[in-house]
């Protein structure tokens, strides 16, 4: 198993299979509107530019798990990241990343890359997956890590 074998939905509410990101890098992101980390789209827009053209992306979730700091619907989360942060990366539908109704992408990232001490859970909003281009996830790392801090790793697979 591996990334490539989920459909997820696009903030158009289009149907798409990850199996079209294949041999990409890719960086997964629960994200947020309301969140003090929501200043790290600028960071997430910046990597997905400098990486977009030798097969790095950034994919976005927006949840509304963590104190409801994800109101809105689709298109207001489109246009907030668009206005704010210039964001142009693949955003894709509200979903939830733990719990029963947790989205299956987010449960088999959790299980295959566990947190501090081997926590399945996802503690915060800007958590984020590391993925290899074979649809592997590599690494987890925790909301407050800044995405300029992931350059060394992205480069690595990359590579």
């Amino acid at each position: 198993m591996n990334i490539y074998d989920f459909e997820i939905e696009t903030i158009q509410g289009e149907i798409k299979k990850l199996k079209e990101y294949e041999n990409n890098v890719l960086l997964i992101v629960n994200t947020a509107s309301k969140c003090g980390f929501t200043p790290q789209y600028k960071q997430l827009q910046e990597l997905y530019e400098e990486y977009k053209d030798i097969g790095f992306t950034v994919l976005g979730f927006p949840c509304n798990q963590f104190m409801s700091q994800e109101p809105g619907e689709n298109g207001e989360i489109e246009r907030f990241c668009e206005l704010n942060y210039g964001v142009t990366f693949p955003l894709f539908s509200k979903i939830d990343v733990n719990g029963e109704n947790a989205h299956p992408l987010f449960v088999y990232l959790s299980s295959e890359t566990p947190g501090l001490l081997g926590s399945k859970a996802i503690k915060w909003n800007f958590t984020k997956f590391l993925v290899d281009s074979n649809g592997h996830p590599v690494e987890r790392f925790s909301p407050n890590t800044n995405p300029r801090q992931l350059k060394p790793h992205i480069e690595k697979l990359l590579n």
